[in-house]
């Protein structure tokens, strides 16, 4: 038997991580509402709004919540492994065949399954700066390069650059559509002139989260070029216009061999069976999506006037968020609109130090938060 000693072993982790793993950074979300509250010592009933996180402030459908109720009973027994109904009713919905889709906890653990399946450390990959970051992640994660192109001046991604970036070990393109955090979006044609010049070996992954909220015509529907054979992934989620963040649902869109390849990397039982039936029932809810657009379609035009009245800058978006300059320090800002009851998302993460990312919520939401930046800017 081993001796027993007063020293307190101290493992060496570090000798153990992979080299690259140290470079990564956790993902930062949006505070939570409690966070705050035990951080400033605000009672319970102390009203938050939360808009940092690109939340649908109008909740789920009440299709979706009937069928959490109902699924609820069964949570005893693994979910479905292959999502069958979920996949079905999204083939139904899309006009594909099932074999086009993969589900995933969030369309991030797409995003993970083409890192795994796809990425070994001599590729590249190439995003827009700035983006969402869990395309730099995943990249980083596969000990491979990513090359990050600025966005333009008006907050779109420049393609031509980005295409000048391909080079013979590039991968896979990622496009978010609409962007992540200056909720613009790329034009058909300059899309559709980019897929048609770049080597056919490489994968575009054209994240749409915010899909349903576009609403300019001037917008690459991603799902033509699936049907074209163009070689190119689709993400989506139930997440932002459907509501159910909470749940983590999305999926990918392509070519059945590639969808086929990332289930080699899949784990089991990755979807609750909650979360199936949930996304099956918002898709069967059209007029969750009519309630979901109409009140930000009004929100944009509310944010609009109060910031041109504000002399504010701001890029006009075509998700359920805005990105504004305050032109005052975005940490400080934070602190203060959180002793107005409001979360944001500050700019800093993505280089932009004097701006916030607002999610753009009901009308009351967005006059609180309006009437504090108000305030905030008078005192500085």
């Amino acid at each position: 038997m081993p001796t027993a000693t007063s020293e307190k072993l101290t493992p060496n982790i570090d000798s153990l991580l992979r080299s690259h793993i140290s470079k990564l950074r956790p993902y930062v979300p949006g505070k939570p509402i409690t966070e705050v509250k035990r951080e400033l010592g605000l009672p319970d009933d102390f009203a938050i709004d939360k808009l940092a996180s690109n939340e649908n402030v109008l909740g789920p459908s009440p299709a979706a919540l009937e069928a959490i109720k109902n699924a609820a009973a069964g949570v005893w027994l693994y979910p479905d492994d292959t999502c069958y109904d979920l996949k079905n009713a999204l083939a139904e919905f899309w006009n594909l065949a099932s074999e086009n889709f993969i589900i995933g906890n969030g369309s991030d653990e797409i995003i993970h399954f083409l890192m795994l399946a796809l990425l070994d450390a001599e590729d590249e990959i190439v995003s827009a700066q700035p983006s969402f970051v869990q395309y730099e992640s995943a990249a980083r994660l596969a000990g491979c390069t990513c090359k990050l192109v600025p966005l333009t001046e008006d907050g779109r991604h420049d393609l031509p650059a980005m295409a000048e970036e391909i080079t013979n070990r590039t991968k896979m393109v990622f496009i978010a559509n609409p962007n992540n955090p200056s909720g613009t979006v790329v034009g058909k044609a300059e899309f559709d002139q980019f897929i048609k010049t770049i080597p056919q070996d490489i994968l575009v992954v054209l994240d749409q989260a915010y899909y349903e909220y576009v609403e300019t015509e001037d917008s690459p529907d991603g799902i033509d070029y699936v049907r074209d054979g163009y070689n190119v992934i689709l993400l989506h989620t139930f997440s932002k216009a459907y509501a159910l963040a909470g749940l983590r649902v999305g999926y990918g869109l392509a070519n059945a061999d590639l969808i086929k390849a990332l289930h080699q990397v899949r784990g089991p039982f990755n979807v609750s069976s909650v979360a199936q039936a949930a996304a099956i029932a918002s898709l069967g809810d059209a007029d969750q999506l009519t309630r979901t657009t109409e009140l930000n379609n009004a929100g944009k035009k509310y944010f609009y006037a109060q910031l041109d009245e504000m002399g504010i800058n701001y890029i006009p978006t075509e998700a359920n968020f805005i990105l504004l300059d305050s032109e005052l320090p975005a940490k400080e800002v934070f602190q203060e609109l959180l002793k107005h009851g409001v979360i944001v998302r500050t700019g800093d993460p993505f280089g932009l130090p004097t701006w916030l990312r607002v999610t753009i919520g009901t009308q009351a939401m967005n006059e609180r938060f309006i009437t504090a930046l108000r305030v905030i800017r008078k005192r500085a």
